[in-house]
């Protein structure tokens, strides 16, 4: 790419910062812009738990985006392809040479009757979605005031927020549609542990259960479950996932399903526009975690940087790792060990200190596993199951060592 080349990078988060990152410590010579709708530079969105407990301040959590320019407050809202041309929401235009489309996603809203003011679009008083800093910075706010919080939705993100205004001295329920807490990445026995954590900081979990309703007419009262069970509270967090924000893409005529399609180069459907992270659908998966979103970037960054021009991204093995909120897990792989005929599973749990380990074989390989409340073996497990290696010493190894 020549030193004169344009890339404009549309969105401000972890996959848009972490391109810029490397694609100027690659010696990338184009000049790279990162239009963020945000007024806050790039940070980890994966701390803002912490932030929330007031562990880390916003700046702490800022990341390094290279020599990029970052243009904050500069939501685009339209993309014309043919001229490569992107429309700011101020009314303003620019052109790039290459576009990165890194949007990310959208907090997914539960079907929840009386969630909104009046006006049928902002929350009601009281109820919160926790996306960004600003969020955070609310919900804190809030949270000062505040005696009983429900939390709808028991995945990472919810699981978190509980622990962390737990912390804070509020009295927190969760419900949670699921089984089990974080269901989607634990297995029963480590979710079971995750809920004995939560039942010692006084937080409640309701599983199996929906939010109907919010109760309350101008601020939060209570939260109605579909059995008709009123949880008291003045203050609700929805953490119900997110969705991949491909609303502009869509408008602009670029291939939309879930993500933004890519192939392998990370390519979207029209000459020289590419996509990754959370809103990036390749080979039908969008992963929706920090790792491959890092890995989308790292190898956009090495062929636009020239570093490696034929560098191609054939998907992620990730390790989902949290240490937020006083929560520490890692999962990868495959947890379930009666998903096919065959593996076999290894457990260490410990109760006085409340750890659980688990790793799943295939024979000599390493499909999956956990580890809650002691990462210290996280590193010779993430080796193993990225390398798909045999396995030379007896599985116990990967739970013990810290090598």
């Amino acid at each position: 790419m020549s030193s004169g080349e344009r890339i404009a990078v549309v969105g401000g988060g972890m996959a848009g910062a972490r391109f810029a990152e490397r694609y100027a410590a690659l010696g990338g010579t184009g000049s790279v812009t990162i239009y963020g709708a945000e007024t806050r530079p790039p940070y980890n969105r994966v701390l803002l738990a912490d932030v929330l407990t007031g562990r880390y301040d916003a700046e702490a959590v800022t990341l390094p985006v290279g020599g990029a320019q970052v243009r904050l407050g500069s939501e685009v809202v339209g993309l014309d392809l043919a001229t490569r041309t992107l429309r700011l929401a101020d009314g303003g235009a620019e052109t790039w040479d290459e576009l990165v489309l890194a949007t990310g996603a959208n907090p997914v809203l539960p079907p929840v009757r009386n969630r909104c003011q009046g006006d049928g679009t902002s929350l009601k008083d009281g109820v919160h979605l926790l996306r960004t800093l600003d969020d955070c910075a609310r919900l804190a706010t809030d949270a000062a005031k505040a005696g009983r919080a429900v939390v709808v939705g028991g995945g990472v993100l919810g699981v978190s927020v509980a622990r962390a205004l737990a912390a804070l001295g509020l009295l927190v329920e969760i419900v949670h549609q699921g089984p089990y807490l974080i269901d989607r990445q634990l297995d029963p026995e480590a979710a079971a542990a995750v809920r004995g954590g939560l039942r010692g900081l006084g937080a409640e979990v309701y599983l199996g259960n929906r939010a109907r309703a919010v109760r309350g007419s101008g601020r939060v009262e209570g939260v109605e479950l579909a059995n008709g069970y009123v949880l008291d509270c003045d203050l609700v967090v929805l953490a119900c996932g997110v969705r991949p924000r491909t609303s502009l893409a869509h408008a602009a005529g670029l291939a939309v399903r879930t993500g933004v399609l890519v192939d392998d180069r990370l390519a979207a459907s029209a000459p020289r526009t590419h996509a990754i992270g959370d809103c990036a659908e390749h080979r039908g998966t969008v992963h929706g975690l920090s790792a491959p979103a890092w890995d989308q970037a790292d190898v956009l960054a090495a062929r636009l940087s020239g570093a490696d021009p034929d560098a191609r991204y054939t998907g992620s093995r990730p390790l989902a790792r949290l240490s937020a909120g006083g929560l520490e897990y890692a999962a990868f792989g495959e947890v379930d060990e009666t998903a096919e005929p065959g593996l076999d599973v290894l457990r260490l749990t410990d109760a006085t200190r409340g750890s659980y380990k688990k790793v799943v074989l295939r024979g000599d390989r390493l499909v999956g596993g956990i580890l809650l409340g002691d990462l210290a073996t996280v590193g010779a497990l993430a080796g193993a199951f990225e390398r798909d290696d045999p396995l030379t010493d007896h599985p116990l190894h990967l739970l013990t060592s810290t090598t």
